[in-house]
């Protein structure tokens, strides 16, 4: 499913967004992340052993809420799976893409990221 345009409008600032996967025990673990966008894939940055990394190596599943600054009333809900991780050259590239829209420049490097790329299943744009 491509993503929308006026989702990709609202990814495409530096929002923050609260990605939502699934414990062991089968509850609800939800986490900000940084977020961004890789061709028609939602992307995330995180450590490769990190709890939302580990979830999702075990159940790919997401649920993804964020909020427009300027218009909290249409928030963006989006769902959907983990397709790939992305490592090494090809993962700092897009870590750096999305940090830049955060911080203004590269993200450091005194921790190993990886990438998720995320197929959306859903996504709806407003309260409705």
């Amino acid at each position: 499913m491509s993503i929308d345009d006026d989702i990709r409008a609202v990814l495409d600032g530096p929002v923050t967004a609260h990605l939502a996967t699934v414990l062991p025990d089968g509850s609800p673990h939800s986490v900000p992340v940084w977020i961004g966008t890789h061709g028609d894939r939602l992307a995330f940055l995180t450590g490769p052993e990190s709890r939302k990394a580990r979830n999702l190596r075990r159940d790919p599943r997401v649920a993804i809420s964020l909020t427009p600054p300027e218009n909290p009333f249409q928030p963006v809900i989006l769902r959907g799976h983990v397709a790939e991780w992305v490592a090494g050259d090809a993962g700092w590239e897009i870590v750096d893409r999305i940090a830049t829209k955060y911080i203004g420049g590269p993200y450091p490097r005194d921790q190993e990221r990886v990438v998720a790329l995320i197929e959306v299943d859903h996504q709806r744009l407003g309260m409705g």
